[in-house]
């Protein structure tokens, strides 16, 4: 009897030693991935990597690292705990083997991926993206392009999960055989007791502790242990994210003000438009802008240029101090442009994806937490540019050279009233242009001859008319046509030869539409969707990775030209150009008229990994929805000295940050997107 209970003992407790080993495993196969997820986009995280900090980030970890095995491997774990005699067999753990392994695989799979595509989020996954690219047809192609770029991390995936595969550790079953009622009841015992133990810590470690009062820990969490925002994904990992936002609500109004009067004061984006003069400092001398001669509204036409993935670093105009003043950049002919354009030297993005841009370039809504199309408050009653103008006696028409329904923005047009649309089938069924022989192959027409069908189709269109464009050809996999490929070789990073050729697109596009008739009456605005690859380490940080251009541009000369020491950002290009035209309609829009706005009032605001960016007064605060983390100077541009309690403005900026917020959400969640 006594040799049977040792049997007893050690196959019961031989399991449960190899299910801690075997969850030992999953750990150390997180932390293996999170290494190559740091080394991978080591440029983005060295700043802070002090081995204090770096340990620091890593116990952090481990909570999110415990809440995603614990959730992926529940089923493991019950398996392996079941209090059931007959699955102490040889076939019964092959299975418990196969469970594990494959399960594990796949998060290290969704964890290697991820340290691909991070530099063009700057964070890690979430489900939105299931929603992002739901319409694309192309995504096998480019996985496989990926695959092929990133050999290593597929090499490093297949070491890992052979290894993981051999150091399993299976139980021992052979040789145990339970005959007796007694035995049978002293197993069943240890695995009852094992699992009353399990329960609360699995429920725990999923949760993110046992303490009263914790609340189930999500991604903002990572906050606690980073000091920048970027670092939030490297305490994350991405079966984390993505299991912590499947079916959350997004928007959560916050009781930052109870008076909604007070609210009102601090910021509301209401517009009431008046027909004021624009700002002296913003007029040509020669030609003001507000004179007698000049009767309000102004029905100019509006053209919006969104260029994929145009950083402001790519751009030499704004970047005459880099390198020691030996910096050309790669946009000879939108450096062209911008001498004959306003623009500011502080330009930013409200985004980090494609359908951020959308909305915060075309409705002034910016992106804070999720993408805004990709939330329920998109069903929410809201117009933007489009409509505003269509109801104002405008044609409206949006023009993306990929297919119809890429990226949701036929969708997105319709809903913001945008009365024609005009994409890769329509570009391919017009007789005059190359058809679908001009196919990138990847995204959509080549931007060079979409450009020259775009400036053909407004000529066609009745005057004043209002419309936006959005290339495609300066966007992974980064290619030229192939007659272009002698002219724009590879350079450091593979976006700056597609740069260029945009840019040359650009240039033959302002050609072609300066020969027509609705040029000189015509406002054009040029901006990018959000950044991307970088070269500098400013254009790196937590704000750099959001500095885009801004640049207006009046042909009639009624907009003087020149750098303007002022801060501008997405948001602001509806209610800018509304001002322009003189719009005299009440509209909502978070962004500001820069054209009626004194310089020191301007400012800029985005999202990044649970932190909001407030730019403005000289200062960026970053904000996490319940306390400022860091206040640094907007001259300190590698973000090296943290501020924070040390600047006076620092309180008023928090006050004007958060009835930002506090507006968005309630607006959000109650659907008053309408003024």
């Amino acid at each position: 009897m006594r040799r049977n209970k040792a049997n007893i003992l050690d196959t019961a407790l031989g399991s449960v030693v190899a299910l801690l080993g075997n969850l030992a495993l999953a750990y150390l196969l997180y932390m293996i991935a999170r290494v190559v997820y740091l080394l991978e986009n080591y440029s983005y995280f060295a700043e802070g990597m002090r081995l204090d900090h770096i340990l620091e980030m890593l116990g952090g970890a481990l909570r999110f690292d415990t809440s995603a095995i614990l959730y992926t491997n529940l089923l493991y774990i019950v398996l392996m705990l079941l209090p059931v005699w007959a699955k102490e067999q040889a076939g019964y753990h092959r299975f418990c083997k196969w469970v594990f392994v494959v399960v594990n695989s796949l998060c290290l799979v969704v964890n290697l991926c991820d340290a691909a595509y991070f530099p063009y989020t700057l964070r890690r996954t979430t489900t939105s993206v299931f929603r992002e690219f739901q319409n694309e047809n192309n995504l096998a192609g480019v996985f496989g392009t990926e695959l092929v770029n990133h050999w290593y991390l597929v090499l490093i995936g297949v070491v890992l999960i052979f290894g993981l595969w051999k150091l399993y550790i299976q139980p021992r079953t052979e040789g145990h055989r339970y005959t007796t009622l007694k035995e049978r009841l002293g197993y069943a015992a240890i695995y009852v007791l094992s699992l009353a133990v399990a329960v609360p810590l699995c429920i725990g470690g999923c949760r993110g502790g046992l303490a009263s009062g914790i609340r189930p820990i999500t991604i903002n969490n990572a906050n606690q242990y980073a000091e920048r925002p970027t670092e939030c994904a490297l305490v994350l990992n991405t079966p984390f994210a993505l299991i912590r936002t499947i079916g959350k609500s997004v928007f959560k109004v916050p009781d930052y003000y109870s008076d909604p009067k007070a609210l009102e004061a601090v910021f509301t984006p209401i517009h009431q438009p008046g027909l004021s003069a624009l700002s002296d400092s913003l007029v040509a001398p020669a030609s003001p802008v507000f004179s007698d001669s000049i009767v309000y509204p102004r029905k100019k036409n509006v053209v919006v240029i969104i260029v994929e993935s145009f950083g402001r670093e790519y751009i030499g105009a704004f970047n005459r101090d880099l390198d020691g003043g030996r910096y050309k950049g790669y946009t000879p002919n939108v450096d062209s442009l911008i001498a004959h354009s306003a623009v500011y030297r502080y330009s930013f993005c409200n985004g980090q994806k494609s359908i951020d841009g959308m909305p915060s370039v075309l409705c002034s809504i910016p992106m804070f937490v999720e993408p805004f199309v990709l939330t329920p408050a998109s069903m929410n009653s809201y117009t933007g540019l489009a409509g505003l103008l269509s109801n104002w006696g405008y044609q409206t028409a949006f023009f993306h050279g990929a297919n119809r329904g890429s990226m949701g923005f036929l969708a997105f047009a319709n809903k913001t009233g945008f009365q024609h649309y005009y994409g890769r089938q329509d570009y391919a069924g017009d007789a005059r242009f190359g058809g679908d022989g001009d196919f990138d192959g990847n995204w959509g027409i080549w931007d060079e001859p979409f450009m020259q069908y775009y400036c053909t189709k407004m000529s066609e269109m009745k005057q004043p008319f209002f419309t936006a464009l959005f290339t495609v050809s300066s966007h992974h996999p980064f290619v030229v046509p192939a007659q272009y490929k002698a002219v724009y070789p590879e350079e450091h990073l593979p976006i700056q030869k597609c740069i260029r050729y945009t840019d040359m697109a650009i240039g033959r596009f302002f050609a072609s539409a300066s020969k027509q008739p609705w040029f000189k009456n015509t406002i054009f605005v040029i901006t990018s969707d959000h950044t991307n690859q970088s070269d500098h380490a400013e254009y790196q940080t937590d704000l750099g990775r959001f500095c885009s251009p801004i640049i207006i541009y009046d042909p009639s000369g009624d907009i003087q030209p020149g750098m303007r020491e002022a801060i501008a950002q997405q948001i602001d290009i509806v209610p800018t150009v509304l001002g322009h035209i003189g719009y005299d309609r009440p509209y909502l829009a978070f962004g500001i008229d820069l054209f009626r706005t004194p310089a020191e009032e301007t400012f800029a605001v985005n999202y990044l990994n649970g932190v909001y960016q407030y730019v403005k007064y000289g200062y960026v605060l970053q904000f996490d929805g319940e306390k400022t983390k860091a206040v640094y100077r907007l001259t300190d541009r590698l973000m090296q000295h943290d501020l924070k309690g040390r600047v006076p403005v620092q309180a008023k900026m928090e006050r004007e940050l958060k009835a930002i917020i506090q507006q968005y959400m309630e607006r959000m969640v109650n659907d008053h997107l309408m003024p």
